[in-house]
C-alpha cells in the first residue's frame, strides 16, 4: 500500500511538473491539491487528529490566550477551529498563538451561529422567507457575513434548511417553513449571501448547512428526537433545499442530532458518504452539531470511542465540542478500529476549506480593526434592515379596514412587548447590541412625534409562572413584575385602553419560546395574555393585536374577536421602527405565510401540499363532516391560514388565466399568463404563486405542488399581465426507482393570492 502510494504521488509530481514545463497555469484546484498533500506529509497523526476538534471559545480574553488552556492546545495542533469567539482584537491573538507558535503554523477557523444578521439583526429567517423576495434575502445574507467578517469571523453555521411542517417545533423559527421548493430558493439566496463569488475575499464567509438531515420532521415536534420517514418522502419532500444549498456552493454541512433508519445522522454512512458525497459530489467538509458525537452514548451505540469511529467512518469530519476525536481516534487507529486513510481524509477537507477562505495566504485576513470600526452595525445596514422587517409582516385579518392607523388622537399600547428592548431581535440573535434594538413604543414615537399621544402600559407579564418565565427568558433573572401583581398590570391596561381612541395589543411569544429546545404542546398565545386581549375587547374600542411569534400559532379565538391582527415575528434590530412604518401606511404589508396556520393543536402536522386519501372530503359539496371520508368530527380540514396566505391594506383580482398551449413535449415549454389587478386604494406589492398538480403518477402526488412566484408593485387601479414558464422539469418528481424524471399525463396548473384561494387551468405532458 505505501509502494502505490509514493507511486501515485511520483506521477501527480510528474504531471505538475509537466503542466510547468509547457508553461500552462495550474488549475486552482490541482493548486489546492498540490498545497495541502505538501502540508499533510509533514504533519504527525495527532496533528491531523487536532485539526478534526472544533472546540468552544470558552473565556478568551485579549492578551491571554497563550497561558490558556485553550492555548496551549492550539499551540500542540489539537484545535482545527473554535466557536462563538468574537472581536478583531481577540482572534487575532488567538490566530498569532496557531501561526507563530505551533509547529505547522496551520490557522484557525473562527465559526459563530450567524442566523439572521450579525450586530445588525434581521427579522427571523421564517419571517424572511416570508417576504418571498430573494434579493431580499439573499442581501441580509451579505450584509451578516460584511458584518461577521469585519469581526474576524469566516465561517457560519446557517443556513438552516430544515422543512418543518410542525409548529411544536421550535426551530421552526430558523427556517423557511413547509415548502421544499420555496426553501431551496432561499437556501440557494442565503449561500450566495455569505459566500459571494469568492470565498478568499475578506467580507465572505463560509457557509453551513443545516442540520443535514431532515431534522425539522422529529417526532411530536420535540426538539433532538427521532426522524423516520420513507426514502421517496426524502427525496420529494425534504432534501430538495439542502441540495440546493450544496449546488449553489455551501462549503460545509452540519450533521443533525436526530436518527435515519436506526442510526443518528452523524454516523450515518448512507447520509454522509452514499448521498450527500457519490450522489450529490459534495467537496467541502462535515462539522457535528454541538456534541452530536457524544451524544450517540445516549442513543445506545457504544463509549465515546466506539462512536467516534462510527462517525469518522461515516464521513463525518469534525467533531464540534466534545472532543471525543481528539481523544480516541489514535487509540481506535492502533487497534485497527479505523485507518489512518479516514484521518487523513476528513483531515484534507478541514484544511482545503482554509485554503479556500485564504486563511494559508493571509492568516489575519479577516482581522482588519478598521473594518470591525466602520463596517459593524452602520446606518446603512439598519435602514435595510428596517425595510427588509416590514416586507416580512403577514397581514393575518383587518376587518372594516382598521388598518393602517390614522396618525391623531390617544393611541393605547399595551401588552409585554410594548417596550420591550431584549425581545425585539427574537432568537439566535448573538451578536445583537440589545440597547441598538428600537421597541415598539420607541418605533411609534418616532413615527408619530408630536401629532398624537401614546399611553403605554405592560398590561401581563409573557407568563405568570415562574418556572416558565426563567426558561424563555434564558436568564437566571425573572421578567415577572416584581412589584405589580398580574391583576393590577390588567387593571392598569384597562384603565389607560378606556381614555384611548384606539388600542394597539402587542402580545404572543417571546424571542425564546422559539429556537432551540422551545418545543410547545401548546401553541396558544399564553393564558394570561389572552384574558389581558378580551379584556381590552371588552373595554369596546377597536383593538389592532400585534403578534409576536417564532412559529404558527393556533389562533383560532383571536381571528374571530379580534379586529385586526398584523403577525409581526420578530423583526430585528429595527423592529420597532418597522413596526411604526407598517401600522401608520407608509408601507403597505406583503408577507405571504410560509407555514401553515392550523385551527387547532389537533390537526398538526397540517401542510397545503398533502396526499390524497382514497376518501377525500369535499368540503364545496358535502361541508366540513361526512361519514366515512377522511375527515374531523369537530373541525374542518382546512387550516386557520393556509400555506401563501397574507392580506394587503388594498386588494387584488386575478383574470384571464391563459395557457399557450395545452399540450407540453419533453423539449418545450408551456407559458402561463394571468392578468393582476390592484383593485383597492393603496399601492401595494402581490406575491403571485403559481401550484401544479400531477393528476396521475406511478406513485401518489401532492393535491398541489409550487413550482413558480412572482412578487409584484402595482399602484392603486393598476393592471399587468404576469408570465410564468413550465417545463418538464417542473413536473419531475422521483419515482419508486429514486429516479428522477416527469411522467407523460395530465396536469392542472393554479395561479392565486394563496395555495387556497387560485384560478385553473390543464395541460398534457406527452
Amino acid at each position: 500500500m505505501k509502494s502505490t502510494k509514493i507511486y501515485l504521488m511520483s506521477i501527480l509530481m510528474l504531471f505538475v511538473l509537466s503542466v510547468i514545463a509547457q508553461n500552462k497555469p495550474l488549475t486552482s484546484d490541482l493548486k489546492m491539491k498540490v498545497y495541502i498533500d505538501g502540508l499533510m506529509k509533514k504533519m504527525t497523526i495527532d496533528e491531523k487528529i487536532g485539526q478534526l476538534n472544533l472546540c468552544g471559545a470558552g473565556d478568551i480574553t485579549t492578551g491571554q490566550t497563550a497561558s490558556s488552556d485553550i492555548g496551549k492546545k492550539i499551540r500542540e495542533g489539537k484545535v482545527g477551529a473554535i466557536l462563538n469567539l468574537k472581536s478583531v482584537d481577540k482572534i487575532r491573538d488567538v490566530q498569532k498563538v496557531a501561526v507563530e507558535e505551533s509547529r505547522m503554523k496551520i490557522p484557525v477557523m473562527f465559526g459563530m451561529d450567524v442566523i439572521h444578521g450579525y450586530q445588525t439583526t434581521f427579522p427571523i429567517p421564517l419571517a424572511l422567507s416570508c417576504s418571498w423576495d430573494m434579493a431580499l434575502i439573499e442581501n441580509s445574507a451579505r450584509i451578516a457575513a460584511t458584518e461577521a467578517s469585519a469581526d474576524g469571523i469566516c465561517w457560519t453555521f446557517s443556513p438552516m434548511v430544515d422543512i418543518a411542517r410542525d409548529p411544536r417545533w421550535g426551530r421552526i423559527a430558523e427556517g423557511s417553513g413547509e415548502d421544499a421548493y420555496l426553501g431551496s430558493q432561499v437556501a440557494k439566496a442565503m449561500v450566495k449571501g455569505y459566500q459571494g463569488n469568492d470565498l478568499t475575499r475578506n467580507n465572505t464567509i463560509m457557509a453551513c448547512v443545516k442540520h443535514f438531515a431532515l431534522y425539522g420532521a422529529a417526532e411530536a415536534g420535540r426538539d433532538y428526537n427521532t426522524t423516520d420517514m420513507s426514502r421517496l418522502r426524502m427525496y420529494n419532500e425534504y432534501l430538495p433545499p439542502y441540495k440546493a444549498a450544496f449546488d449553489a456552493g455551501a462549503g460545509s454541512a452540519m450533521s443533525s442530532f436526530n436518527e435515519l433508519d436506526g442510526l443518528p445522522a452523524t454516523a450515518n454512512e448512507w447520509l454522509m458518504t452514499e448521498l450527500l458525497r457519490k450522489q450529490w459530489g459534495f467537496k467541502g467538509f462535515v462539522v457535528t452539531d454541538f456534541t452530536a458525537i457524544n451524544e450517540m452514548i445516549e442513543h445506545g451505540l457504544g463509549d465515546l470511542q466506539a462512536v467516534s469511529a462510527l462517525a469518522l467512518k461515516a464521513g463525518t469530519d469534525m467533531d464540534m465540542v466534545g472532543e471525543g476525536y481528539l481523544t480516541t481516534l489514535k487509540k481506535s487507529l492502533k487497534e485497527g478500529k479505523i485507518s489512518e486513510a479516514y484521518i487523513n481524509q476528513a483531515c484534507r477537507r478541514i484544511l482545503e476549506a482554509k485554503y479556500k477562505l485564504g486563511l494559508f495566504d493571509d492568516p489575519y485576513r479577516y482581522c482588519d480593526a478598521n473594518r470591525a470600526k466602520t463596517e459593524i452595525g452602520t446606518d446603512e445596514h439598519m435602514n435595510e434592515a428596517r425595510e427588509d422587517a416590514t416586507q416580512t409582516f403577514v397581514l393575518l385579518k383587518n376587518e372594516n379596514q382598521l388598518l393602517p392607523l390614522p396618525i391623531n388622537g390617544k393611541i393605547a399600547l399595551i401588552g409585554p412587548m410594548a417596550d420591550n428592548l431584549y425581545n425585539m431581535a427574537g432568537m439566535w440573535s448573538v451578536a445583537v447590541d440589545h440597547h441598538q434594538s428600537v421597541t415598539v413604543l420607541q418605533g411609534l414615537k418616532n413615527a408619530i412625534g408630536n401629532k398624537a399621544e401614546i399611553l403605554c402600559s405592560k398590561g401581563a407579564n409573557f407568563v405568570d409562572d415562574p418556572k416558565l418565565d426563567l426558561i424563555i427568558n434564558n436568564t437566571e433573572i425573572p421578567t415577572i413584575d416584581p412589584v405589580r401583581t398580574p391583576k393590577e398590570l390588567l387593571d392598569e391596561a384597562v384603565a389607560i385602553a378606556s381614555k384611548s381612541d384606539v388600542i394597539v395589543a402587542t402580545l404572543g411569544e417571546a424571542a425564546e419560546m422559539s429556537g432551540e429546545c422551545t418545543s410547545r404542546t401548546n401553541i396558544q398565545i399564553p393564558e394570561n395574555q389572552r384574558d389581558l386581549l378580551k379584556a381590552l375587547l371588552s373595554t369596546g374600542k377597536p383593538v389592532v393585536l400585534l403578534l409576536f411569534t417564532g412559529r404558527p400559532l393556533d389562533l383560532s379565538w383571536e381571528s374571530k374577536n379580534v379586529p385586526a391582527i398584523l403577525n409581526v415575528w420578530f423583526g430585528g434590530t429595527q423592529a420597532g421602527n418597522a413596526i411604526a412604518d407598517v401600522l401608520f401606511g407608509k408601507v403597505n404589508p406583503s408577507g405571504k405565510l410560509t407555514a401553515t396556520f392550523p385551527q387547532n393543536i389537533g390537526q398538526v402536522p397540517i401542510y397545503y401540499n398533502h396526499k390524497n386519501t382514497g376518501r377525500p372530503i369535499d368540503s364545496g359539496k358535502g361541508g366540513w363532516f361526512t361519514k366515512f371520508l377522511s375527515n374531523y368530527m369537530d373541525v374542518s380540514n382546512e387550516p386557520l391560514f393556509p400555506f401563501g396566505y397574507g392580506l394587503s391594506y388594498t386588494t387584488f383580482s386575478y383574470s384571464d388565466l391563459k395557457l399557450d398551449k395545452q399540450k407540453l413535449t419533453s423539449g418545450g415549454k408551456i407559458n402561463v399568463s394571468v392578468t393582476l389587478t390592484n383593485t383597492g386604494k393603496y399601492d401595494g406589492a402581490e406575491v403571485a404563486q403559481l401550484y401544479i398538480r400531477d393528476m396521475v403518477g406511478s406513485i401518489t402526488r401532492p393535491v398541489k405542488e409550487l413550482k413558480g412566484f412572482q412578487k409584484v408593485f402595482l399602484k392603486a387601479g393598476e393592471s399587468r399581465t404576469l408570465n410564468f414558464t413550465i417545463t418538464p422539469l417542473d413536473l419531475a418528481f422521483y419515482n419508486s426507482d429514486l429516479q428522477f424524471k416527469a411522467e407523460p399525463g395530465d396536469f392542472k396548473v393554479f395561479v392565486g393570492t394563496n395555495s387556497s384561494d387560485t384560478k385553473e387551468g390543464n395541460f398534457t405532458l406527452e
